[in-house]
């Protein structure tokens, strides 16, 4: 059991939610939006719409993690508020593909991102390099993880600033963008791409609760826990609205659209093709965080899942500073086969919508528990309940029935993954005994 002393505060539980958040979906996911539609305002009013959602969650969750103090997140919560084997789907997307994918996404980006400066090394190699070292830090002892977390976060939201200070005093591109704020068509915002395109901001945004999942490593977490959430996000919503409209001031549409290093494509335009290789390599050095920060937590994840399910007994196992070794190195490995094999943008949307259905049913959970357990204690309450829930949900719906009727294949891997997490509680439940 990990002592008071080696728990987190709010510092260092905030620092988790924004490396969480900050890092491979707002520095890649505007080249798929801008395929989507290109208008700067829709692209901006996107971005605020995927702040509002992960505020919405944020709040939800911060009453969930006052009502249940415990890890695991979404399995825990589902298990608690549905059924065992709702919180066994849930844990099963986050052992699968929750933080798995995610990390082997940041990964491919920051090979993209090196790739572009030193072009003689194969990404592949600089993704699973960066893979290794990240995962063999968090081998060690919470006090690494925790200043290594810490120093990693702050210093990249240093430098986004210091972009976006840079992006705003390039001169003569106002002009370039009134065409788009003028020609600005309300319709787009209730059409099928800009529905769809709230997946990949919802990918960006991902990350909103981080410190649910390791609530137990958190110092006074029914109170410590709604707070880091809540300031976290709100931060994160305004950093990313700032940064996005410096991507859209200072490069040509033609060039970022596709692709996936815009954040070098922007660099480049503000700083000069030189700088902008180097900005290239800081941008590689700041997906590092979010790397830490979900090579970290979704061991976490597996562990409560191993200590629960006999079949996942072997990823209980930990060392005696308290370190799931065996989820790490399962989570390295499943990473580890997603940058050897998957698309970056299938593995993002097909990682989306099963994110986007986890989610959705931990806060519809608070609804649930509103009426179920209406005498249990909740040091935080979610405000203006249940305009946020509701909200929240809504978009969720729409963005997960979108993108599933827009890629048949998407459909087929996020239906395939659920039907093997109901086939494997079955046979659990039905040879070994609980």
């Amino acid at each position: 059991m990990t002592s008071a002393k080696k728990k987190y505060g709010l510092w260092t539980a905030s620092a988790f939610v924004v490396a969480n958040m900050i890092g491979t979906g707002v520095f890649t996911s505007l080249g798929f939006q801008l395929e989507a539609t290109d208008n700067f305002i829709a692209i901006l009013i996107l971005w605020a719409v995927g702040g509002v959602i992960a505020l919405c969650g944020a709040v939800s969750y911060g009453e969930l993690g006052s009502l249940f103090p415990h890890s695991g997140g979404e399995y825990f919560y589902l298990g608690h508020i549905y059924s065992p084997l709702f919180g066994f789907l849930a844990g099963w997307v986050s052992l699968v593909i929750g933080f798995a994918a995610p990390v082997a996404l940041a990964c491919i980006a920051l090979g993209h991102y090196v790739d572009d400066v030193f072009p003689s090394i194969p990404p592949e190699v600089i993704s699973v390099g960066a893979l290794t070292l990240i995962t063999l830090i968090h081998a060690f002892t919470l006090k690494v993880s925790g200043i290594a977390q810490n120093a990693l976060t702050w210093l990249k939201v240093a430098i986004i600033l210091a972009f976006i200070v840079l992006g705003f005093t390039v001169p003569d591109h106002l002009e370039s963008i009134r065409p788009s704020v003028t020609g600005f068509d309300w319709k787009v915002l209730f059409s099928a791409p800009f529905a769809v395109s709230i997946i990949w901001v919802y990918y960006a945004y991902s990350g909103w609760n981080a410190s649910a999942y390791i609530a137990n490593d958190i110092e006074k977490p029914q109170k410590t826990l709604p707070v880091s959430l809540l300031l976290s996000t709100l931060g994160v919503t305004v950093i990313y609205m700032l940064l996005n409209f410096v991507f859209l001031l200072t490069a040509p549409v033609a060039e970022m659209k596709g692709q996936v290093e815009v954040g070098l494509i922007s660099a480049s335009h503000i700083l000069g093709p030189n700088m902008g290789m180097a900005m290239g390599l800081v941008i590689a050095f700041m997906l590092c965080s979010s790397i830490s920060s979900m090579v970290f937590i979704g061991p976490r994840i597996s562990q409560a899942m191993g200590e629960e399910h006999p079949m996942l007994r072997f990823l209980q196992r930990k060392t005696r500073a308290g370190v799931p070794w065996a989820g790490l190195l399962f989570q390295y490995a499943l990473s580890l086969i997603m940058i050897l094999t998957g698309g970056f943008s299938l593995v993002t949307r097909y990682t989306g919508v099963l994110l986007s259905l986890s989610s959705m049913m931990a806060v519809a959970g608070v609804i649930v528990c509103r009426h179920t357990r209406k005498n249990q204690a909740r040091p935080f309450r979610s405000p203006l309940y249940p305009v946020p829930q509701v909200l929240f949900i809504l978009l969720m719906l729409v963005s997960i029935v979108y993108a599933v009727a827009e890629d048949w294949k998407v459909a087929v891997v996020s239906a395939g993954t659920i039907v093997a997490g109901i086939l494997f509680y079955l046979v659990e439940q039905k040879f070994f005994k609980r």
